[in-house]
């Protein structure tokens, strides 16, 4: 079953990354790899490529390439890129030693027969928060071990709120946080921003209020997917939100909190250096579920895999690379940088007490979910694309929430 899906999905990337991908052969570590003839030099390819050579994470590579006595290769790709390209170099025999890669993308590589489990590569995940874990876990077997995670919860502006006379105590469920809206619009301010964008970010920002009505992606028509749109559906039809929302990357939707008149914004982890210039006081509350509780939010963020090689005997210095670089103090140092919530509640511990602010978030990746969990694999991009549509046909008012959302089941099915 592996090596038929495998060829699939390989042959299914190729048309779309040959374009891109030009070197991908040579930049590769297999065993037959032209680079490779010197097996002291290790591959290692992320999606960061805003770290140049001097950055604190291609310096951490190098250290742990020196403790493992290897060099290592690095090569930074856009995240779109990244799997296009690592399922093309694995048809080819170039596959890199270690694979820094997007959570969701790990069950398609893994289903496409590209990655090692933990069982063959010996990486220790006993210390991984099992929320975070089940991101790169598929039919009960673990491919990797995440860097860090971020996911989303709510920003808040504490003088619009205060001018409004909203109590941020009171906001603990859906109909408090509306009516905390309704009290921002009549003191002549502007309730919430989030991302409706018809793409991932769309599905991204939607699924904490989805998970948070107690919907299951197997089930996009249920009533608790229903109540989940028509919340956000009736936040725009007051004027609580604006329309704005339906091409808002999470970047724009940020820009708009950030210009001072919003009371609250949905976004992420990363927006927390962008928060602390803003110039106005803030606080971060957990996306609320609808009776109450912290919504499940999806995570994001990175896991460090093992590719499969032909020269199986590269796994004990790839496994030895991956360990250090998912070390406790590496991990607080590179979660530091990435603005990440570490996978690990030993490292969390270490991060909250050296930045309190991290608190809320720490406790947000606590109650985060994989989009991939539940067994999801490679039918979550089919999953989230129907989802995107349906909370775009439902804000743009061309369908109701709940047609929007029988038409999406309708079309996964």
């Amino acid at each position: 079953m592996h090596s038929s899906s495998r060829r699939l999905l390989a042959a299914m990337a190729v048309s779309t990354a040959v374009a891109l991908v030009g070197t991908a052969c040579s930049s590769g570590s297999g065993s037959g790899g032209a680079d490779n003839a010197d097996s002291g030099t290790y591959t290692v390819w992320d999606p960061y490529p805003q770290f140049t050579k001097d950055s604190a994470w291609t310096k951490l590579l190098d250290d742990c390439g020196t403790e493992a006595g290897v060099k290592i290769k690095r090569t930074g790709y856009d995240t779109s890129d990244l799997a296009n390209k690592t399922l093309l170099a694995a048809q080819q025999g170039n596959s890199p030693d270690l694979l820094v890669v997007d959570n969701p993308v790990v069950s398609t590589l893994a289903e496409a027969g590209v990655l090692t489990t933990t069982d063959d590569n010996k990486l220790d995940t006993s210390k991984v928060d099992p929320n975070l874990l089940a991101a790169g876990q598929s039919d009960g077997k673990t491919y990797g071990t995440p860097i860090g995670a971020n996911t989303l919860a709510l920003y808040y502006n504490k003088s619009v709120l205060k001018e409004a006379g909203v109590d941020i105590a009171s906001v603990k469920d859906w109909p408090s946080l509306t009516a905390a809206l309704e009290k921002v619009k009549k003191a002549g301010k502007k309730g919430i921003t989030f991302s409706a964008i018809g793409t991932e970010e769309g599905s991204f920002q939607f699924l904490p209020w989805f998970w948070g009505a107690g919907a299951q992606l197997t089930r996009l028509d249920s009533e608790q997917a229903v109540s989940a749109l028509s919340l956000w559906k009736g936040w725009l039809d007051k004027g609580y939100a604006p329309n704005s929302v339906l091409n808002n990357t999470q970047t724009t939707s940020w820009q708009e909190f950030a210009g001072g008149d919003y009371a609250f914004a949905e976004n992420g982890t990363w927006q927390l250096a962008n928060a602390e210039k803003a110039g106005f006081d803030y606080g971060v509350l957990p996306v609320p579920a609808v009776s109450g509780g912290s919504a499940a939010a999806p995570t994001g963020g990175e896991f460090v895999t093992l590719p499969v090689q032909d020269d199986t005997g590269r796994y004990t210095t790839s496994q030895k690379l991956a360990a250090c670089l998912t070390s406790t103090q590496n991990l607080y140092d590179t979660d530091t940088t990435l603005s990440y919530v570490a996978p690990t509640t030993e490292v969390q511990d270490k991060q909250v007490a050296a930045n309190a602010a991290l608190k809320p978030w720490v406790d947000a990746v606590k109650q985060a979910k994989g989009r991939t969990s539940d067994n999801l694999g490679t039918k979550y991009p089919k999953i989230s694309e129907q989802l995107w549509k349906a909370v775009q046909s439902a804000l743009s008012g061309s369908k109701s929430p709940k047609d929007a959302l029988t038409s999406a089941q309708a079309a996964v099915k």
